[in-house]
């Protein structure tokens, strides 16, 4: 009888044990469904825009108004409803750099904008130049060396959206296209 509880004993806790080793804890890698690289950006951020930056004069989407996110910088941003909190002329920027936190060579990061690139002044980069980042829209941005990938004289949209995996609202994403929005 004894012999026959421990070898039950045993099989339970080999159960037991086996059932833990398929359990894997989060690791925040992109999965095939996030976007490579902004799994560490930052979902809200504060209305503050950069001193300096103009608003735009006559932007296709009004603040206030609606419009269709067409961009996938972040899970769940593609197709969702955003509202348009507000609208800026300038250069944007798609950039390649290594977090200052360590980690992989974050590349085509979109978007930074002049105002995001230290000491920028007015004339936009061009593709390949090197810079350095004044912006914090991911870990480890701030201070980072990067590359320009590519650049487009725009107007760029700071949005609140509600995710299409939903969750929370998020606040004052910065930045997105006016090519990536569409009339809702």
């Amino acid at each position: 009888m004894r012999k026959q509880f421990v070898m039950t004993g045993f099989v339970v806790l080999m159960i037991v044990l086996s059932g833990c080793a398929n359990q894997s804890a989060p690791d925040n890698t992109p999965t095939s469904s996030q976007p490579a690289n902004h799994a560490d950006m930052d979902h809200s951020a504060s209305g503050e825009v950069p001193k300096g930056l103009k608003e735009a004069s006559n932007p296709t989407f009004k603040v206030g108004t609606q419009a269709i996110i067409h961009a996938d910088h972040m899970e769940g941003m593609n197709g969702a409803t955003a509202k348009i909190v507000g609208a800026y002329d300038t250069t944007v920027y798609a950039v390649s750099y290594t977090p200052t936190t360590g980690g992989p060579k974050v590349t085509n990061h979109k978007w930074v904008i002049q105002k995001d690139i230290k000491d920028a002044g007015d004339k936009p980069f061009e593709a390949g130049s090197e810079v350095v980042l004044n912006a914090e829209h991911m870990k480890g941005m701030m201070g980072a060396k990067a590359t320009i990938d590519s650049a487009e004289k725009t107007t760029v949209y700071m949005v609140d959206y509600t995710p299409t995996t939903g969750g929370e609202v998020v606040k004052n994403h910065k930045w997105i296209t006016e090519s990536e929005l569409s009339v809702k």
